[in-house]
């Protein structure tokens, strides 16, 4: 896994693998992600998605060197985040030699009712 940049240590995150092998990023409750009183502020649950995606991506090209390039973005707010840790992972539904599309979904309590979701089209230049 390559270095978290300065945005992601702004918003406080950290990965992890769960039991299968998924990366997880995870984002803490805090007053540096806080919107409206309460609550997480929609660009942090955009970033820890855009995190998401890119991360799982970057893990499944491994050592490979390639640049990657929004095309497009797309996020879905569900419902409101919370004062809990929210929890983001994504799944690669295409990787092609030039594009992949890439889906992340942010969760807190229970991953069966997500916070938040992105579609990503991105260009791969390898």
């Amino acid at each position: 896994m390559r270095p978290l940049p300065p945005y992601a240590e702004l918003l406080g995150l950290s990965t992890r693998r769960s039991d299968a092998g998924e990366l997880l990023f995870v984002m803490p409750f805090g007053d540096n992600v806080l919107g409206r009183p309460g609550f997480l502020h929609g660009g942090a649950i955009a970033g820890l998605l855009e995190f998401a995606a890119l991360g799982t991506l970057y893990d499944a090209l491994g050592d490979a060197p390639a640049r990657v390039k929004p095309i497009n973005v797309t996020v879905d707010f569900m419902r409101g985040g919370t004062d809990h840790d929210t929890f983001a992972a994504a799944t690669i539904t295409r990787l092609g030699k030039r594009v992949a599309n890439v889906e992340a979904h942010a969760w807190q309590l229970d991953r069966a009712k997500p916070i938040a979701a992105a579609h990503m089209n991105l260009m791969l230049r390898r």
